[in-house]
C-alpha cells in the first residue's frame, strides 16, 4: 500500500517541478534589459556662409575667358569679377554665391543663361576667444563646415574653474551692423545635466569672432 502510494505521487512532483522552472523562465524573461549607452553625437554638419578674407575660383561653364582663380573676398564682402560690378558674397552658401554671380552676368546683358561654379581654394581664420574663469583660456578655431557649441567650447577649454560662475556665460558678438549683442547662457546646468527651462544653452552655436567669458561667482 504505501509503495503504491509513493509511486502515485511520482507524476504529481514531476508536474510541479515543470511549472516551478516555467515561472523561472518567464520571471527571466519579463526583466528589463540593460540599458544600452547612446553613442556620442558627431559634430553637426552646416552649410558654410562664405567670409571675408575667403579665397575662391569661380568657373563660368564654356566661357574660359571669365574664370578667375586666387579671388580674394574683401572686407565688405564682395568680389571682383570681369566684365561686371562687385559681386556681394559674404554670408551667402556656395550655392547662393553661385547663384549671384549667375544673376550679375544675366543683368549686365553679359550672358544668357550662365553656369557658374565656385569652389573656396582657401577659408579665412575663423576664431572664437574665451577668457575669465576657464581652466585653458585662448583662442580655439572654429571647424568651417561643423558646429562648435558654447558646451563643446567650455570643454575643450578644459571646463570651468572652481570660483568660476557657469550659470552666466557671457557671449559678445559683433553683428554686421557694427553693434554688439551680449548672449548670457547657462553651461553649468547642462554640463551637470540638471534639466532647467535654459536646457537649451548648451547648444547655442558660436560664430566666427565670438568672445565668451566666464565671471567669476561673488560669495
Amino acid at each position: 500500500m504505501i509503495v503504491n502510494a509513493v509511486k502515485r505521487s511520482r507524476p504529481s512532483l514531476s508536474i510541479l517541478w515543470g511549472v516551478l522552472v516555467f515561472a523561472a523562465e518567464l520571471c527571466a524573461a519579463s526583466k528589463p534589459a540593460a540599458p544600452v549607452a547612446a553613442p556620442a553625437e558627431p559634430p553637426k554638419a552646416i552649410a558654410y556662409r562664405i567670409a571675408p578674407s575667403d579665397k575662391l575660383s569661380i568657373a563660368v561653364i564654356g566661357e574660359q575667358e571669365l574664370n578667375a582663380g586666387n579671388k580674394r573676398v574683401d572686407a565688405s564682402g564682395k568680389i571682383n569679377l570681369a566684365l561686371i560690378s562687385d559681386v556681394h558674397v559674404a554670408g551667402l552658401t556656395v550655392g547662393q554665391a553661385q547663384a549671384a554671380v549667375e544673376n550679375a552676368y544675366k543683368e549686365g546683358r553679359i550672358l544668357r543663361n550662365p553656369q557658374v561654379s565656385i569652389n573656396i581654394e582657401e577659408y579665412s581664420p575663423r576664431e572664437v576667444s574665451i577668457s575669465g574663469m576657464i581652466k585653458v583660456g585662448g583662442k580655439y578655431p572654429l571647424p568651417p563646415e561643423t558646429v562648435m557649441t558654447l558646451k563643446d567650447l567650455v570643454l575643450k577649454a578644459g571646463g570651468f574653474q572652481d570660483t568660476a560662475n557657469g550659470s552666466k556665460v557671457r557671449v559678445s558678438r559683433t553683428l554686421p551692423d557694427g553693434t554688439i549683442k551680449i548672449h548670457i547662457k547657462d553651461i553649468d546646468s547642462v554640463i551637470r545635466g540638471k534639466d532647467t527651462k535654459n536646457s537649451s544653452d548648451g547648444s547655442f552655436a558660436l560664430e566666427p569672432g565670438d568672445l565668451v567669458y566666464v565671471p567669476e561667482k561673488i560669495i
